[in-house]
Parts: structure tokens; sequence; C-alpha cells
């Protein structure tokens, strides 16, 4: 029997993206992404809302996208997969995370305004990974 492991989220980034790149030059960007389910209390009749925070993180052409695009408070559409990692911290103990894995991304909203950061400038959030650090892609 096939299995399908497939997520859609759209929401609103709670931060401003974090680029890390390998010694190797491959990026990965991570995303902290917020949902929010709204509703009425039938009871009391009062507006309610819950937000869920959701770790993405992409990989390949989308981290150039998201590393000129994206920033704190941006709207995005996301596919993607889950995907869940094991590995032990300083102390050897297993640790493990859940993130979805974009596959594909659309950005909501209107257009930035202001010109995307050039390459050559230094970003806050870019970070070089050990290999041991990276995920495998």
């Amino acid at each position: 029997m096939a299995s399908v492991n497939k997520v859609i989220l759209i929401g609103n980034l709670g931060r401003d993206p974090e680029i890390r790149y390998n010694p190797n030059g491959m990026g990965m960007a991570t995303l902290n992404l917020a949902t929010t389910q709204a509703w009425t209390d039938k009871q009391t009749g009062t507006r309610k809302e819950t937000t869920e925070w959701h770790r993405v993180v992409a990989f390949g052409g989308l981290v150039d996208v998201i590393e000129r695009y994206l920033k704190k408070g941006s709207a995005v559409y996301i596919e993607g997969r889950l995907q869940t990692r094991k590995w032990q911290d300083k102390d050897g103990k297993d640790q493990y995370t859940t993130e979805v894995i974009t596959e594909q991304l659309q950005m909501l909203g209107s257009r930035p305004t202001e010109e995307p950061p050039k390459a050559e400038e230094d970003t806050t959030n870019k970070a070089v990974l050990e290999d041991e650090e990276m995920p495998p892609f």
C-alpha cells in the first residue's frame, strides 16, 4: 500500500530566516512559521485563536529566494514533507526534531518595495555549518 507524507502550510515567519552553508557551499534555510487558527467560543461569543509554530527547512535554489526576499512577518505558502531527525547533544543524550522539508514555496502578499539585499552583503543570520551539523541532502 502506498503512503503519503505531504504538508501544506500558509502562515507568517516569526523571525528572519536563518541561512547556513556547509563547507562545500550548499545552503540550508531554517524558517519559523506561525499558523494561526481563529474561532468564536459558542458559550461566551468571544473570539479566540491559537498559534502553532512549525520548523521549516529548505535547500538548493529555494535558499537564494528565501535569503533575498523573506523576512520576519513575510506570508508564505509551503508544500513539503515531514522528516524527523535524531542527533546527540553535548551530553550524549539523543535529541529529536520534526521539520517540514520544503518542496515548494510561494511568497504571499505584496511584492517587496525595497531592493533585495545584494549577494555580497553580509547578513546576520548567515553561518557556516560543520559537516556533522548539516542534515544529509
